[in-house]
């Protein structure tokens, strides 16, 4: 019997990014597609009933959960200083740079430790970030080149960065995520489309003022654009300060840019399903799994020409380039424009960014993880 143990920590995380997605998705792929007499189990630091409760529904076939008497704060810098083990023995896989990486045998007892690097902003553009949870990523990864067996990355591009940072070898393998499997359009889409007070004509896009973002950009792009196209961001809170006060510098009507906070599935659904198009104006990232929801939904996308979403969406969506940086905002909405004024354009998208969206399954990934740790 072959036990895998994956770190799913990141699951819970309260922003329920693209990285507490992956980290969910991922593991029930690895359940679903476990080899005869293997079993997945999971591991996370102390939480509350309500959150064990939340992995036991969607992680139903779970074979345990490891729960650790640590927090996630304890768990971080515990497992930074090479401090505390999971319990037991064996086959590690860790769906971020959370883990606990040390000297491990794993030609004679079998253990291994496979850690995962999404991006690489805490080195290009640590400001986004805050300084210690670059410092912590930066950390870790030296961690990692000393300790882990092999590393996973979800594009070639961060595979790219990644040599100019560590010296991993050949020890690194690109695993790309897909699109969340829990987006789909409820039966009463008008009806929650309607409490959600969606606009006639809007634009959707993700995450606050974070510099490696582009918001702040896309804020600007307004300006070029018709009156009645409002901006909605999901992530923000409603009552966010600091989008509104740069808004409100920016000279833009408040009405224009709307803060959504966190939307469940369903209601993200609704929005992605309602939304004129989707922009995703990064300045850096490592994979875009929000790219592919959106191309999954057949909405036409308008991304940066950032390395890892032009190998994401290949022909899918509409390339802004980011440089020069003065006249970006104005780039973006000239890619928007294509979007909103050309329909025949747009329909076109929408074919090719739900086939682009094919290519890509939480299966054939776990799989993959599989195969990796079979190869060590």
């Amino acid at each position: 019997m072959t036990t895998l143990r994956v770190i799913i920590d990141e699951m819970l995380s309260p922003t329920r990014g693209s990285v507490a997605r992956y980290s969910e998705e991922l593991t029930r792929g690895l359940i679903a597609s476990a080899p005869s007499n293997c079993f997945v189990e999971a591991f996370v630091s102390a939480s509350t009933e309500d959150e064990y409760a939340l992995i036991a529904e969607r992680l139903p076939n779970l074979a345990k959960l490891h729960k650790s008497a640590l927090s996630r704060r304890e768990l971080r810098a515990s497992w930074q200083h090479g401090f505390t083990k999971v319990p037991g023995n064996g086959i590690l896989h860790a769906t971020s740079l959370l883990a606990p990486l040390r000297r491990h045998d794993r030609l004679n007892r079998g253990d291994q430790i496979v850690v995962t690097v999404h991006d690489v902003v805490a080195w290009t553009r640590p400001d986004s970030l805050g300084s210690r949870q670059a410092s912590w990523a930066r950390a870790m990864l030296k961690r990692a080149e000393k300790y882990a067996d092999a590393i996973v990355v979800p594009s070639h591009t961060v595979l790219q960065q990644l040599e100019g940072i560590a010296n991993f070898g050949d020890r690194v393998r690109v695993i790309s995520g897909a699109a969340s499997s829990s987006l789909h359009i409820p039966d009463n889409v008008d009806e929650r489309a309607n409490e959600l007070d969606l606009p006639l004509r809007f634009l959707l896009a993700i995450g606050g003022l974070e510099p490696h973002r582009g918001i702040d950009h896309l804020i600007r792009a307004l300006h070029e654009l018709d009156d009645d196209v409002v901006l909605l961001l999901v992530g923000p809170e409603p009552d966010d300060a600091t989008v509104a006060e740069f808004v409100a510098a920016e000279k833009i009507s408040p009405e224009r840019v709307r803060c959504m906070g966190t939307l469940s599935n369903d209601d993200l659904s609704v929005t992605f399903d309602h939304t004129a198009a989707f922009v995703y104006p990064n300045l850096d990232v490592g994979f875009g799994m929000p790219v592919l929801e959106a191309l999954s939904f057949g909405i036409p996308v308008v991304h940066s020409d950032a390395p890892a979403l032009v190998e994401l969406a290949a022909d899918a969506g509409v390339v802004v380039e980011r440089e020069p940086a003065e006249g970006y905002a104005e780039a973006l909405a000239d890619g928007i424009r294509r979007v909103l004024d050309d329909a025949p354009f747009a329909e076109r998208l929408f074919y090719a960014g739900q086939d682009r969206a094919r290519a890509f399954n939480w299966r054939m990934s776990a799989e993959k993880v599989w195969q990796l740790h079979a190869d060590l």
